[in-house]
């Protein structure tokens, strides 16, 4: 039996950038940029804005999060990320 396969790549890598920008790496070895601000209206993203949480972005079961309560999609990362040409992490 063949594993289940995820529609989108997964996020393996993240490197939070100054202005709410993610640098990320995706499992087709892409690299995006996403640009957080625009979620900083939303009350659950609002907290990124508390001093030093934004900078602890991680990656957990293919996404990023920050906390037990707050992370995003990986379809919306790499969906709407922005292409990079290369960026050694």
């Amino acid at each position: 039996m063949n594993p289940v396969k995820p529609l989108l790549p997964r996020v393996i890598k993240v490197l939070p950038l100054e202005n709410y920008q993610l640098l990320l790496q995706f499992q087709d070895e892409s690299i995006k940029r996403f640009d957080v601000r625009p979620y900083l209206d939303y009350p659950a993203f609002k907290r990124l804005t508390a001093a030093g949480l934004f900078s602890k972005a991680h990656v957990q079961h293919g996404t990023v999060v920050w906390d037990e309560m707050l992370d995003l999609a990986p379809e919306t990362l790499y969906l709407l990320g922005v292409p990079e040409t290369s960026f050694d992490f």
